[in-house]
Formats: structure tokens, C-alpha cells, sequence
């Protein structure tokens, strides 16, 4: 797996201050994405095992952070390197949260389980393809409406997809 991106603090990709990893890999190429050099699985650098440590620290070392975001590219075609990083910031930072950002709907994903052992530990997933022609800059925390903010507690619980209010 290969990180595009890091931002120790942003406020642009969930509520409250958030540390945002771009994972790097997407086959979905939306046209109008706003990050298409991403796509590219060999893009930015590799994500050993020291940067890994590295970002764990910086995130609960910090004090203003509400969660860490996954970005791309799409972290679910890298779930199994994702799901390592995740299960460990659970363990370092049990009061923060995980969002992530994905093409596929969370259907999808709960039926493929590799994919599903990743979204069962996040807390929200941006479900949805960006559509260039439903693109609303308004919308919060995604670009597009048919995008949907899924609580996955929730909708584990019901069985069915359940989006956050905001």
C-alpha cells in the first residue's frame, strides 16, 4: 500500500479536526474527481511500518483531533493494509473517531468481507461515486448527492443503511 497524502490536521474531510490519509489505488475513476492522481496504486510513498508508527504517534499525541479520515484514491481496494492501521488507532486513541471514503455503497461492501472487516471499523463511510452531474459544493463532507454519510453502528444494528444527521 502506498500513502498519497497526509494532513496532521484538517477540518474539510469530517466534523472536528481530523488527521486525513490519502491512501493511494482507485479503479472507480470518476470523471470530475478532485483527486485523480491518486488513482495510481504506485503513487506517493510506500506505507511501512515506521511511517505508519509515525502518523499513530502524531495522532494521539495530539489533543485536538476528533478522528483520522480515510481518503484516496479509495482505502477499501487497499482494506487489508487499512484495517492494520485502523484496529491499532482504535487500540492508541479509543476516543476518536474513523471516517472513510469510498466508491463503493456500504451494501456492497458488507458483502464482500474483506471489505466489510474494514467498514465495521469506521464509524461513518462516505458511501458513492462522485457524479460529476449531481456535484453540490454545499454538501457537507462529500461532493456529490447521491454520496451518502453512513453510521455504520446504526446500520449494522437495523440492517440497513442508516445515514448520519448532521
Amino acid at each position: 500500500m502506498n500513502l498519497c497524502g497526509y494532513i496532521p490536521e484538517s477540518i474539510n474531510e469530517g466534523p472536528g479536526v481530523r488527521a486525513v490519509l490519502f491512501i493511494s489505488g482507485c479503479r472507480h475513476a470518476c470523471p470530475g474527481c478532485f483527486n485523480p492522481a491518486s488513482w495510481d496504486f504506485e503513487a506517493g510513498e510506500p506505507f511501512t511500518e515506521t511511517r505508519k508508527q509515525e502518523i499513530l504517534r502524531e495522532t494521539a499525541d495530539n489533543p485536538l483531533l476528533d478522528g483520522i479520515t480515510l481518503c484516496g484514491g479509495d482505502p477499501f481496494f487497499s482494506a487489508e493494509e487499512c484495517v492494520s492501521l485502523v484496529k491499532e488507532f482504535r487500540v492508541r486513541c479509543p476516543g476518536k473517531n474513523v471516517w472513510a471514503y469510498t466508491g463503493f455503497t456500504f451494501e456492497a461492501i458488507m458483502r464482500q468481507p474483506k471489505l466489510r472487516e474494514l467498514a465495521l471499523l469506521c464509524d461513518v463511510i462516505v458511501d458513492g461515486r462522485f457524479v460529476l452531474a449531481e456535484r453540490d459544493v454545499a454538501l457537507p463532507f462529500r461532493g456529490s448527492r447521491n454520496q451518502r454519510l453512513i453510521d455504520v453502528k446504526a446500520s449494522v444494528e437495523k440492517g440497513r443503511s442508516i445515514e448520519v444527521a448532521l
